[in-house]
């Protein structure tokens, strides 16, 4: 890789990115469109330089704000130890395994074991390896961060790979830096987003039985949502749960979110306010990041309650309306969405021989207070 591979001309109003440059050098396969129906299948390449099997999610609403990757780790095996500059997720697609993280010219080392689903924070300047602690099958594990925003700002790769910059060592004094997360009571500015308590840690055992959440009157169906705050960093999430055969309202914000399935069936719908509206189809596993300013609405149609877990990209990109009163541009409430999306919602329900659990009265009368009993597991 050449240090020009990364650095292309600049073009006014170009959409290509140095990101976008230095991902095509690698040579790995990188995923378009609007969204993966199954990151445990798709097609993965060879990239010589980590010597792994990989391939990159470059999907309409990365929008150059974040990178999402798949590392896959043969049987038995384990990675490159790698020292990256920025925070990164990992989410566990497949497998169970091992990771080991420490810092420059330390000797405190931290392992920590994972298992399908499960979710945690790689701090920015640490080393790490994973490793495959199943000896029948690979893992597969999605990155994220923002090494887009990064590239554009540095575009240098080796600035953040390997850089021989010493980083703090965080970890002498941290002997649960892995441990589960904890709660914390949200300061007296998160109100105005309907922020009561978020959860706080580096390490999420398993989002498909997570069950430390709270009622989210505001997006209808009965869901529950938590919200997750990473230590030390700017990288959030949160994940919500909602009933089988409900769906959500439609809203909207800012570009990068990556939406990951960890369990449910069911669909999305996205549009640009105006223009013709995207179905996408979603089980365990998949995976979709909603464009900038692209009204979307969740669905489910299987027969128990389906989640989606959605990783943030920084503050700046989470583009609500500019004023608390006027994010109600920002959703649609049930009465006013497009008679399209009930329509479409019940058909997809008659197929499957049951019908919609969505009260009649949701669609009239938009103060409607959801059963408390929805939603729950």
């Amino acid at each position: 890789m050449t240090q020009a591979a990364c650095k292309p001309e600049r073009v006014m109003w170009s959409t290509k990115f140095t990101y976008d440059s230095w991902m095509e050098s690698t040579g790995v396969p990188i995923h378009t469109g609007f969204f993966v129906e199954d990151l445990r299948t798709v097609e993965l390449g060879w990239w010589e330089e980590r010597q792994c099997m990989s391939a990159f999610i470059q999907l309409l609403g990365s929008e150059g704000v974040s990178s999402s990757r798949i590392t896959e780790i043969p049987a038995g095996e384990s990675t490159r130890p790698l020292k990256f500059a920025l925070d990164e997720v990992v989410y566990v697609v497949a497998g169970r395994g091992l990771t080991t993280i420490w810092y420059d010219n330390s000797s405190a080392k931290k392992s920590f074991e994972w298992q399908q689903h499960s979710m945690f924070l790689l701090p920015h300047g640490c080393h790490h390896t994973f490793s495959n602690m199943q000896g029948d099958r690979p893992v597969r594990l999605l990155h994220y961060s923002y090494l887009p925003l990064a590239l554009s700002a540095v575009p240098d790769p080796d600035f953040f790979f390997n850089n021989p910059r010493h980083t703090p060592d965080d970890l002498v004094e941290q002997d649960d830096f892995y441990s589960e997360a904890k709660m914390v009571q949200a300061a007296e500015g998160d109100a105005g987003l309907g922020l009561r308590v978020y959860w706080y840690g580096n390490f999420f055992p398993d989002m498909r039985a997570w069950d430390k959440l709270e009622a989210n009157v505001r997006r209808g169906a009965g869901g529950r949502s938590v919200y997750i705050q990473f230590p030390h960093s700017e990288v959030s999430a949160h994940m919500s749960v909602f009933a089988a055969q409900t769906y959500k309202k439609a809203h909207r914000h800012g570009p990068g979110r990556a939406i990951i399935i960890p369990t449910g069936e069911g669909y999305s719908v996205m549009w640009e306010e105006g223009k013709e509206k995207i179905v996408v189809p979603w089980h365990e596993c998949s995976l979709f990041v909603p464009p900038n300013r692209w009204f979307h609405q969740h669905f489910n149609i299987g027969g128990s309650n389906a989640r989606y877990l959605a990783l943030h990209p920084p503050m700046q990109f989470h583009g609500h309306a500019e004023k608390v009163e006027d994010r109600a541009k920002d959703q649609i409430e049930y009465p006013d969405e497009d008679p399209f999306i009930r329509k479409r919602f019940e058909a997809e329900l008659a197929k499957r021989g049951v019908q919609s659990l969505m009260p009649d009265e949701a669609y009239t009368n938009r103060n409607y207070a959801w059963s408390k009993a929805m939603g729950k597991q």
